[in-house]
């Protein structure tokens, strides 16, 4: 260390550290440096900014020894290069980076310029990482814990098929470095200028990155942009894989306001005929706004379009380099897979042998002999004590003791007995019971079990299994003394007119005939949050604190199909107007696509109708309430702020109709009420939690109250009753109820609502005279443009029935009375009273425009 004083006042200290073989080290450590970057020219990885120097390595050394010593060499030196980094730092200002290495005669200036930095030793950590394989990258994150797969983005799916490979294969077809494929597609789509950087592990080797740019060709209306596309492994197991490509392309209109994110998602697929593994690819999006602009809902219309024309081509493309599976040959594999299932009938002799192959059973037949030997031997005991002939009592303690073993040992038993008995007569169960019926079929193939609870005392159990789908239920053959019981059993459901929403799974412990079986788990297999696709073969975990404990879980295969195709829609149509009483719009394929995807259902659920009101909470939301054969949906979408939730028919414990009052605006209102503990997930939508713990939903504004209670009040009744029930209801009111037209059935009448007086006044006017606002003369109009009606029309009165006169009536609100405006086309209807000494006037309004604020 040397001390040096400049006249003009600057002090100037200098401080040298050196090591033996330091400059060998450091030279070392150059060379490396110098072979990572020669392998990456190699390999077309070049990165800029290395320092050449000559090096007398080899150069064909692989990555990982590379590695490996370079930590060596970190680990020789810590204590100097760290010391030597602080004094850096500390004299030389907090913009100094350390440096990997020292010499003792090169100047402190210099040495930061010729020697690399901490930085560039970990980016050639990365080059030498970048030069693994692409498979060794993917063991890589393999071994890190992962998360589940992620959910589909809200964009919606733009692919969905699977194919007749590996899932492995088909992620490295698709994002392997060696793969051609986009290469392929890029030319089809117009798009230059591709270029691939080499994957890189991060955070880790948690999460696995590579960043692609392009340049898309020009449209009519977009110039050719150029796009940078970082795409990032979230999971990748050896079966499943999820990869995230965020998209960014700044030279668009609003380019630097959002980001295009895509999904793809790799997993198993459907078993196939052949016995082949295939994979399924899920390809879903949405937009990321990083800020808000007024043009967000053009932008996302315009990028769904281009996306969906962009991947069709990928799909056309894909499929002529990868055989798609078909659908049809999953569907008919059906009955192969069911068939390959083998049912193991045990005999009696077997049986007989589990029941009573025990210690306890063995103990007490030895007993047994061992008294008969002993009556055998022993001679005729003396009368004494209260003994009397006929009577022999226990002459001393042992001999109660003895009796009292043998009692118990008795009982058990014959205990034993009895199960074996009950068991022998119910080891049948439904399995190879064929279905009846054209409509929905559900078959459910029961695989096995594993690690059951144990609840009897010799360490197992007896399961057997119970479905029940719609009122009906299948039960399973008993397994005995097993905690892994193999069924491969198959039960079919008969065909059911609707479409099943929930199917109960719960699995007990046989016990004997007198004793109440112990459940061992119950789980829920929900149709409307399940893919069919997905059920065809899944492992099921039980709830409940024995199951859950020992993580218990059954293997299944459900299949449902549907055998009358479209007839099903219109037939349930049907049904529900006879029940209303009202012609019901069967709704377009767009519109039923629509309503899926808003609430995330599977294609076979369509809607039936929906309605315009308003959602009571703290402050009335107004929305839409959306009705289909097995759920009740709402969903609102205020300023952007958007409220959604549905829940099924089932879940519904009791529906009341509040009379209109201040609170619901002078209309009726429906009250919802769930049963306790379902519809959880609608949980923030419900108006209030009852003291029995059950959701509270109330409705109300409704434009036509009467059409909206009669199709919820129908619907909840096709879904709530029993089958039995169903048949007995439709054979008494079959024919009897016919359909009224789109204007009589909107009447209101005594029996469909209690309507509250609102106005009332005493008149010394003549009736006929009062009776003249309502002839379509001058004084009508006039009355009325005076309330604020606008443009007045009304029809002359005809005659529907005898005494009964009907008319139509439209007109507009003024701007003074509502500054949203509205239409308003009404029905009138006048008939005199009972007494002949009035009339009575109906009258049953349709606004054409809300009177509150929009929904925008």
């Amino acid at each position: 260390m040397s001390l040096w004083l400049h006249p003009a006042g600057e002090i100037r200290l200098t401080i040298s550290l050196y090591q033996k073989n330091t400059e060998e080290a450091s030279a070392g450590t150059l060379i490396i440096s110098d072979d990572l970057a020669s392998n990456s020219d190699r390999s077309g990885e070049l990165t800029k900014g290395r320092h050449s120097l000559s090096s007398n390595g080899d150069t064909e050394s692989a990555a990982a020894p590379v590695l490996n010593e370079m930590d060596s060499l970190k680990e020789e030196k810590p204590n100097a290069g760290t010391f030597v980094d602080r004094l850096f730092q500390f004299f030389g200002g907090k913009n100094v980076e350390p440096t990997c290495s020292s010499t003792k005669d090169v100047d402190y200036s210099e040495k930061m310029q010729d020697v690399p930095a901490d930085e560039d030793c970990k980016e050639q950590m990365v080059e030498a990482c970048a030069n693994l394989p692409f498979d060794e990258l993917l063991k890589t994150m393999e071994s890190k814990v992962q998360s589940e797969m992620p959910a589909n983005l809200p964009g919606g799916v733009l692919l969905d098929q699977s194919y007749s490979v590996a899932p492995g294969y088909l992620n490295s077809f698709l994002f392997s470095p060696s793969s051609n494929f986009w290469q392929s597609l890029a030319e089809v789509q117009g798009t230059t200028g591709f270029q691939a950087e080499p994957w890189r592990l991060e955070n880790g080797g948690e999460s696995l990155k590579r960043v692609v740019t392009y340049t898309k060709a020009a449209t009519k209306l977009v110039k050719a942009v150029t796009a940078t596309e970082e795409q990032t492994y979230l999971k990748a197991d050896g079966k499943n894989f999820a990869v995230l490509a965020s998209v960014s392309t700044p030279d668009v209109p609003f380019g630097s306001s959002f980001r295009t994110e895509l999904l793809f998602c790799i997993m198993p697929g459907p078993e196939l005929s052949s016995e082949e593994q295939s994979s399924r690819l899920v390809i879903s999006w949405r937009m990321n706004f990083l800020q808000s602009t007024m043009m967000k809902g053009m932008i996302e219309n315009g990028a769904k379009q281009g996306l969906k024309d962009s991947y069709m081509q990928f799909a056309e493309l894909l499929s002529q380099r990868i055989e798609a599976v078909d659908l049809k040959e999953t569907v008919s594999s059906k009955e192969q897979i069911l068939a390959s299932l083998q049912v193991e009938q045990e005999s009696d002799w077997k049986l007989a042998r589990r029941f009573f192959g025990n210690f306890t059973v063995i103990s007490s037949v030895f007993a047994v002999l061992y008294v008969l030997a002993h009556l055998l031997l022993a001679n005729a005991s003396t009368i004494q004590g209260l003994e009397f002939p006929g009577l022999d009592l226990p002459d001393s303690i042992g001999e109660i003791v003895v009796c009292g073993v043998l009692v118990l040992q008795g009982e058990r038993v014959l205990n034993r007995v009895g199960r074996f008995l009950q068991a022998r007569k119910q080891r049948g169960s439904d399995h190879g019971i064929k279905a009846q019926g054209d409509g929905w079929l559900l078959t459910v193939a029961l695989i096995e079990g594993s690690n059951l609870a144990a609840v009897d005392s010799t360490g197992y159990s007896d399961p057997y299994v119970v479905f029940t789908c719609n009122g009906k239920t299948k039960t399973s053959s008993i397994k005995f003394q097993t905690l892994d019981p193999q069924w491969n059993e198959i039960f079919e459901f008969d065909a059911m007119d609707d479409p099943p929403s929930m199917m109960n799974v719960d699995v007990y412990d046989f016990d004997g005939p007198f004793d109440e079986a112990t459940s061992l788990g119950h789980a829920e297999v929900n149709f409307l949050k399940s893919n069919v696709s997905d059920l065809a073969d899944v492992w099921i975990p039980l709830q409940g604190q024995l199951a859950q404990a020992c993580q218990s879980k059954l293997h299944l295969r459900i299949f449902l199909n549907n055998t009358r195709g479209n007839e099903v829609v219109t037939e349930y149509i049907s049904k529900m107007e006879r029940e209303v009483g009202k012609k019901i719009i069967l709704r377009s394929p767009q519109t039923n696509s629509a309503f899926q995807k808003l609430f995330g259902l599977p294609p076979e659920e369509f809607l039936i109708n929906d309605f315009t009101c308003h959602l009571k909470r703290k402050l009335p939301m107004q929305g839409r309430l959306f009705l289909s054969p097995r759920i009740i949906g709402f969903y609102a979408n205020l300023f952007g702020h958007k409220t959604k939730f549905f829940f099924l028919w089932e879940d519904i414990d009791d529906i009341q109709v509040i009379p209109p009052s201040l609170a619901t605006m002078g209309a009726p209102s429906l009250l919802i009420i769930l049963r306790r503990g379902r519809g959880m997930d609608a949980k923030h939508g419900a108006k209030a939690l009852d003291p029995d713990g059950r959701l509270r939903f109330q409705f109300q504004s409704f434009v036509s109250f009467n059409v909206a209670n009669r199709t919820i009040m129908a619907l909840w009744k096709a879904r709530a009753l029993s089958p039995e029930q169903k048949v007995q209801i439709a054979e008494e009111e079959s024919g009897a109820r016919t359909l009224q037209g789109e204007e009589v059935g909107s009447f209101l009448v005594l029996e469909d609502a209690n309507m509250s007086e609102v106005f009332s006044s005493a008149i010394d006017v003549d009736i006929n005279t009062l009776m003249e606002l309502f002839d379509g003369s001058s004084l009508e109009r006039r009355v009325m443009e005076q309330v604020g009606c606008v443009d007045y029309s009304v029809t002359p009165w005809e005659a529907v029935k005898a005494d009964v006169y009907q008319r139509q009536i439209y007109y507009k609100f003024d701007k003074n009375l509502s500054r949203y405006g509205g239409e308003v086309t009404s029905t009138q209807q006048k008939a005199p009273l009972p007494n002949k000494n009035g009339w009575l006037v109906e009258e049953v309004m349709a606004l054409q425009a809300s009177l509150e604020i929009p929904n925008r």
